[in-house]
């Protein structure tokens, strides 16, 4: 999905939440007597359809919108959500039956059945959005809408983790009458079964949510009503945080301002909630460039690139080093990169291309985007070009562009070497590696892996218990150390920044570190 990464979990660790500041009492009960709780983020929709969406967008999503499966306070593993019931009816889990709870409602008064589910799901790889989740349904044959309250999904190949697709934002109900199968929705109003309806949207500056009272779910809504506003910078939504302008933030705190933040001089009645996380940062080899196509050219910038100094001077160690695409605390993880290379060597960086016949200094451009993925991302890839100059053997250039252009420069395979974040669609290691691989992938640059996609890949998607795969997993991220087309930089944490009455932020990250509005509240007693 989107970027960056964190120090992470058993899976369930997004629970073991630090208070740096705060104090008092909490009460589990609403308190709206000062109006709707408002959220500061710098992460903003780029669109209101479902249908258009594999990026941040899936924050406001999960607030308004249903999913048939998604994850309780506590749970790791998707459960019911707009369905009473789902699972697989067969052992090769190739068939995924789900039974919707009775009498559902959009927040229009409208039926949602299992023909809108049908409707909703099919729209997606229908209208086919360039970059946009068709790419999760991948392994879906067709869908059937037995009854109105009965949905079937046949799979064209065993996949244990298509219940972690349906609990995706991607995979929103919508309804038919107001969302075309063929098209996306382009009024610019909002009808879904989430707990909340969207009252009022502007773009790019704020998202009004109110009570849905026609909700039928698991979330027990702990507020009435909440405002999201949308920020530019990390410093304009911390500024609004202390003058009491918003009362949380939760996306796009800056390193500089965590540092800040977690000085106690400096809090102020705001709390810093700290929580882990599965955003991770990467950089991607392009194999049509004449130089990033050299496997020693590579495997010498692996050998030289220093990530606990990018951790420690760029990001002042609010991320953790990364030496795998699939971040620590998730089953399956490893520490491929560091066996293989071990700490940064000039020595050893020279050697490897000295072994393949290179002994001039490697020229290169590393192409970055300006508006994606933080404030910290230009001064990360001056870091980068530093070490690569510094070693002797490179000569980088570095190159930039706004998030929209530079995604069509790397898809077109204008870039030799270009950074990436990802944010899991779910919480599994089958996410870190998948979308990657392949000759059609998530990074529009081919990346044949017969191995991986052939064999690995399905081997563990026939096992519904993910601790029995890992053996699957590590072998796959070994060919990814080998082959060096990806190069995992660091992983973040979550931080969540709120007043100090404001409850519930260390409950209100989802296991995809997406926050459920509902956990929030006003505490009532100190």
């Amino acid at each position: 999905m989107f970027n960056r990464n964190r120090r992470l979990r058993q899976l369930a660790a997004i629970t073991s939440i630090t208070l740096v500041a705060g104090c008092g009492v909490l009460s589990s009960g609403s308190s709206d007597d000062k109006g709707p709780i408002v959220v500061g983020t710098t992460s903003a929709p780029s669109t209101l359809d479902p249908a258009a969406s594999w990026d941040g967008s899936w924050e406001l999503f999960r607030n308004i919108y249903q999913t048939l499966l998604s994850y309780p306070n506590g749970a790791v593993t998707p459960q019911p959500d707009a369905a009473k019931s789902c699972g697989f009816t067969d052992d090769s889990k190739r068939t995924y039956r789900c039974e919707l709870r009775p009498d559902m409602k959009f927040s229009d008064g409208d039926p949602l059945d299992a023909h809108a589910v049908k409707h909703s799901i099919e729209r997606i790889r229908t209208i086919d959005v360039p970059g946009g989740p068709a790419g999760l349904l991948g392994n879906l044959g067709r869908v059937q809408a037995l009854s109105d309250r009965e949905v079937v999904f046949h799979l064209k190949k065993s996949d244990a983790t298509f219940p972690f697709v349906l609990a995706t934002p991607a995979m929103s109900i919508v309804d038919p009458d107001d969302y075309p199968a063929d098209a996306l929705r382009k009024d610019g109003k909002v009808f879904g079964s989430g707990p909340y309806t969207l009252q009022s949207y502007e773009e790019g500056k704020k998202a009004e949510l109110v009570r849905n009272d026609h909700y039928d779910g698991f979330a027990d809504r702990k507020n009435d009503s909440v405002t999201i506003r949308y920020f530019q910078d990390s410093s304009q939504m911390v500024e609004a945080l202390r003058d009491k302008k918003i009362d949380v933030t939760y996306r796009g705190l800056a390193s500089s301002d965590i540092v800040q933040l977690q000085s106690r001089d400096s809090q102020h009645g705001i709390q810093l909630i700290e929580g882990a996380g599965t955003e991770i940062s990467y950089l991607v080899f392009n194999p049509k460039d004449p130089w990033a196509k050299k496997l020693a050219v590579r495997k010498a910038i692996a050998q030289v690139v220093d990530r606990p100094a990018i951790a420690h001077k760029v990001y002042k160690d609010t991320v953790d080093p990364l030496y795998s695409m699939v971040p620590a605390g998730l089953i399956g993880h490893s520490t491929g990169f560091f066996d293989s290379y071990g700490n940064p060597s000039r020595t050893k960086a020279q050697k490897i291309l000295k072994d393949a016949g290179i002994t001039q200094r490697v020229p290169l451009t590393l192409w970055y985007t300006t508006d994606r993925y933080g404030s910290e991302t230009a001064p990360e890839f001056r870091e980068l070009k530093a070490q690569l100059d510094g070693s002797g053997l490179f000569s980088i250039t570095l190159k930039s562009r706004p998030w929209k252009t530079y995604e069509a420069g790397y898809r077109k395979g204008e870039y030799p070497v270009f950074g990436r974040g990802w944010f899991p669609d779910f919480p599994d290691a089958e996410n870190f590696i998948a979308p990657f691989v392949g000759t059609q992938n998530a990074l529009g640059t081919p990346y044949p892996s017969p191995r991986i996609t052939n064999q690995l890949l399905p081997d563990s998607r026939r096992q519904s218990d993910r601790a029995a795969v890992v053996k699957e997993f590590e072998e796959a991220q070994q060919i990814l150390v080998d082959d060096a087309r990806l190069l995992p930089l660091w992983q973040g944490k979550q931080y969540v920044a709120a007043s100090e009455d404001i409850s519930g932020g260390e409950r209100a990250l989802d296991p995809s570190t997406i926050m459920t509005m509902w956990e929030l509240h006003r505490k009532t007693s100190w």
